[in-house]
């Protein structure tokens, strides 16, 4: 099971297992290979506002 991580601004949770197809991440890929200049589909924060769900 892959780490998830959410959106400490909007909520949205992350899924490696499922990616973000919109923002051009493929499904298994894990949130610390995602690029720096991502941002949350939901709500535009930047990857830094993210925290691990454990």
């Amino acid at each position: 099971m892959s780490k998830k991580f959410k959106c400490i601004l909007c909520g949205y949770v992350y899924d490696p297992d499922v990616g973000d197809e919109d923002g051009e991440i493929k499904a298994g890929t894990p949130f610390e290979e995602i690029p720096d200049d991502w941002v949350c589909p939901l709500c535009g924060a930047p990857k830094d506002q993210f925290e691990s769900q454990d």
